[in-house]
């Protein structure tokens, strides 16, 4: 039996997710959470198989979660589960610790078919993304600008498509002001920006969120 912890900060969704999974004979829900905090209280005594994990939480992210999950439990496996599109955060995520990542919008079937798969110890990504076509009388298509920032500066970016304050990043990410300020001058240097403004813009219209 594979046991599955879910972390959703809609009860709905969680309720839902639960449903979807009891039809399978071999997964089974074995608690839940809806903030990350609770999430990250509860990971030393933890006997989950598998976390499912909601990337946009309150106060600290998905994203935070991860990172402490991969410290403090490195083997266990963790499917992103977010409302956001795949070629906007899976490989980012995969590359910061993640097992697989499925968008909220797909079947229930797939969601089923993910779990098994990172317990079993392989990445899922979805078949969409996995064969994303690409002309071969074409060259690449060059990587979009936020595809060059790191994971804190690619973080930091999101914030401030979220309206947060300076203050709020500082609290949120367990940084100082001053650091933050840093990462701030830095994404508008690597994204050739001169105002956060425009930054914000930016995120806004790749629709990238925390």
């Amino acid at each position: 039996m594979i046991k599955v912890f879910i972390v959703d900060d809609h009860a709905l969704v969680r309720r839902g997710l639960t449903e979807i999974l009891a039809e399978a004979t071999d997964i089974a829900v074995v608690g839940e959470a809806g903030t990350s905090d609770e999430t990250i209280a509860r990971l030393p005594a933890a006997d989950w198989d598998v976390l499912v994990l909601d990337l946009s939480l309150p106060g600290r992210t998905g994203l935070d979660v991860l990172r402490i999950v991969r410290e403090q439990r490195p083997s266990l496996p963790v499917l992103i589960l977010s409302m956001h599109a795949e070629e906007q955060f899976a490989l980012r995520l995969i590359r910061a610790g993640a097992n697989g990542y499925l968008n909220k919008e797909s079947a229930p079937d797939e969601l089923v078919h993910a779990i098994r798969t990172v317990h079993r110890g392989d990445i899922y990504l979805s078949p969409a993304l996995q064969h994303r076509p690409q002309a071969p009388s074409q060259p690449a298509a060059p990587a979009p600008p936020h595809e060059t920032l790191t994971d804190r500066e690619f973080e930091v970016l999101c914030r401030l498509a979220a309206g947060e304050t300076t203050a709020d990043m500082a609290r949120h990410m367990g940084l100082r002001t001053a650091t933050v300020n840093r990462y701030r001058s830095r994404l508008l240097r690597k994204m050739g920006m001169s105002t956060v403004a425009e930054l914000v813009a930016y995120a806004r219209q790749a629709k990238l969120r925390p």
